[in-house]
């Protein structure tokens, strides 16, 4: 049974198992601190493929696939899978998921889609609507340049504030097994909107709404950081991390101790020139896929939360000259 905490948690009585995960990065995420913990490495940014788009949708398919094989149960088993990339229509999620033949419902919530994901495939499996189901996401630094900046051939300098887009994908089962990691609470964002338009600054565009995110969830669940192993957010990097610090002592609100952010563990930023840190789909998909999940299985972690921070701009939109609209969703993820 799902039951409302709050004005904006909803609270999961069966917790639905991640049953399976896998991760999927490139070459750079290889080389850096967790590359070590990614199910598979593709080193060619082509995969083999004709372009760079065709090599994203691949990213999504051995993710996929990976998860099921590692879940034990076949593409047959599941009723419906939850996926959404950063490219235009999804084509990243639509093209490489085809030939699975599962039910699809498209999402995008940006650099937040693997926490939607999350919460969409909870939320069926705990209602019943679904015995098992799947969310996974993709990004890749050579399509989401093309297609939100300029083009790789443009050679542009990169600003400071800058982030990396990651190249990889990440996938979870989940189902009422009572095995593996659970979700046991999530929060649905509100969009926030503080004016920033710097296309190039996406952590000061996505804080705002993680800050807000973070403090419904407090306020619904009366809880404080310190009830949580880790607070870990998706791509916020050093810009947009210290701006959400700044924000949330604005309410009283420490998790300074508590935190870290995807895009800041999956590169090593004194070695790697990735300038703020990581972004995109793919990673916070492939760091909660690899490390964190496999961290939570061996006991390391029995209570996280999870927030995936999206910016819901687009290229139109930047071209018009609009701000940059932002989105956090949180997903708790438990231990059994």
């Amino acid at each position: 049974m799902i039951r409302r905490i709050g004005r904006y948690t909803l609270g999961f009585e069966e917790t639905p198992s991640i049953i399976g995960f896998a991760s999927i990065a490139g070459k750079l995420e290889s080389q850096g601190p967790l590359g070590k913990g990614f199910d598979k490495i593709i080193y060619d940014s082509y995969d083999g493929r004709a372009t760079f788009e065709q090599a994203e949708s691949r990213f999504q398919t051995e993710a996929v696939a990976t998860a099921i094989s590692k879940a034990g149960i076949t593409a047959e088993e599941v009723d419906c899978i939850f996926a959404g990339d950063l490219l235009n229509q999804c084509i990243g999620s639509s093209y490489g998921l085809i030939d699975f033949n599962i039910p699809y419902l498209g999402q995008y919530g940006a650099c937040s889609t693997m926490a939607q994901g999350l919460i969409m495939a909870s939320v069926f499996v705990e209602s019943g609507a679904a015995k098992t189901a799947i969310c996974a996401t993709s990004s890749h630094f050579c399509s989401a340049e093309r297609q939100y900046r300029f083009p790789l051939e443009y050679g542009s300098v990169r600003t400071p504030t800058a982030q990396w887009t990651v190249t990889g994908a990440g996938s979870c089962v989940l189902n009422n097994s009572k095995k593996g990691p659970c979700i046991a609470r999530a929060t649905v964002g509100k969009i926030v909107d503080l004016g920033i338009k710097d296309a190039n600054n996406m952590g000061a565009a996505m804080a705002p709404a993680a800050a807000q995110t973070l403090k419904n969830y407090f306020d619904d669940t009366g809880t404080v950081p310190r009830d949580y192993d880790l607070i870990l957010t998706g791509d916020l990097g050093e810009v947009g991390s210290k701006s959400m610090y700044d924000l949330l002592l604005l309410e009283d609100i420490d998790i300074r101790n508590r935190h870290n952010d995807c895009g800041l563990m999956i590169f090593d930023r004194n070695k790697q020139d990735v300038h703020a840190g990581g972004s995109g789909c793919g990673c916070a998909a492939s760091v909660l896929c690899s490390k964190i999940l496999t961290d939570m299985k061996s006991g390391i972690y029995s209570n996280i939360l999870f927030m995936a921070t999206g910016a819901l701009m687009s290229p139109t939109a930047c071209g018009q000259g609009a701000s940059i609209p932002s989105i956090a969703h949180l997903v708790n993820i438990k231990t059994r």
